[in-house]
């Protein structure tokens, strides 16, 4: 049914039931169901950009297929099924739902590697020719090289959930029509941003040190466990719109504060001790690469440095022996 929540009217169709991980999982009515269509869209290019690889006899990994496929299936979920509804009721599917958005799904539709499939797959003439012209553009613009930067994506992370609760500006923007939508798209889109500099393989207009990398999500950890902590302590209500969620559900508003705030502190560290510990183990990886291809080249054309400090020594006790 349409109904008001915490004293405010919503477009959305809010469950009679009260939640459970069926109810989560079952479809109902949505006012603009935006991102579920994006995630068909996504999915189904995707696939069609690996048929057409392999009808050009070209492999392509199963592994960065069924990730990216995992990424769309979970994006599908949590804002196409009942999570999306009784998100506009309760803190804690919220949070949930925006955690996801921003720490889960990112990661897994970035290890598909989705610039080299479209780059690889998009054809080189007609309209695939434009398409990959405005793709090599975007690579080499300055836009890009400033979007995936950390002076964009920490402060950004930083206004996602601090400056949306502590300074008090969800309920202005739940209470405008599809200002939940918005919420949904931004917290997504920061994902992205963030995680592509830390995990792509796809070329970027620059690249990250693994020490950089690491760092960032060090910081982003700390942050977000902070928050979490913040929240579960918090003896009064950060949105007023979770402030009177359906009495049938038998759900206590600070309860749900504090559940929430419980997700940030557990759930959102999840993903982000999963990334931290693939960059450290592509890192390690790539320094034993560089380590035995600097040693294969010495063996063949020498050492400059030792080269030059042996002959320096040899000088040495030439001039000494005169």
């Amino acid at each position: 049914m349409a109904a008001g929540v915490g004293g405010h009217a919503v477009s959305a169709w809010i469950p009679d039931a009260p939640p459970s991980f069926l109810a989560f999982l079952t479809p109902y009515p949505q006012p603009f169901p935006v991102l579920p269509v994006v995630a068909i869209v996504l999915a189904a290019a995707y696939v069609a950009g690996v048929v057409r690889l392999r009808q050009q006899r070209r492999r392509w990994s199963v592994a960065r297929a069924g990730s990216f496929l995992l990424g769309c299936v979970i994006l599908f979920v949590v804002t196409g099924l009942g999570v999306e509804n009784y998100s506009y009721a309760l803190f804690s599917v919220s949070m949930f739902q925006q955690l996801t958005l921003m720490f889960t799904i990112p990661p897994l539709l970035i290890l598909g590697s989705p610039g080299t499939l479209l780059l690889r797959s998009t054809p080189h003439h007609g309209l695939g020719l434009i398409l990959l012209r405005l793709a090599h553009a975007g690579l080499r613009s300055r836009a890009a090289r400033w979007a995936l930067s950390p002076a964009v994506a920490v402060p950004l992370h930083l206004l996602a959930f601090y400056g949306l609760y502590l300074a008090k500006l969800a309920d202005p923007i739940l209470t405008v029509p599809g200002g939940h939508q918005l919420l949904d798209v931004a917290f997504l889109t920061v994902g992205v941003l963030f995680t592509v500099p830390i995990l792509s393989n796809d070329p970027l207009p620059s690249r990250m040190s693994y020490p950089g990398r690491a760092l960032d999500l060090f910081a982003e950890a700390a942050l977000h466990a902070f928050f979490g902590v913040f929240l579960m302590m918090s003896t009064t209500l950060l949105v007023d719109r979770f402030a009177a969620p359906p009495a049938a559900w038998g759900i206590e508003p600070l309860d749900d504060q504090w559940l929430a705030g419980a997700l940030a502190w557990s759930y959102g560290e999840g993903p982000t001790l999963l990334m931290l510990i693939y960059v450290v183990h592509r890192w390690f990886r790539d320094d034993t690469r560089r380590a035995v291809e600097a040693d294969r080249h010495a063996d063949a054309h020498g050492h400059a440095d030792l080269d030059a400090y042996n002959e320096y020594l040899t000088a040495l006790a030439r001039k000494d022996a005169q």
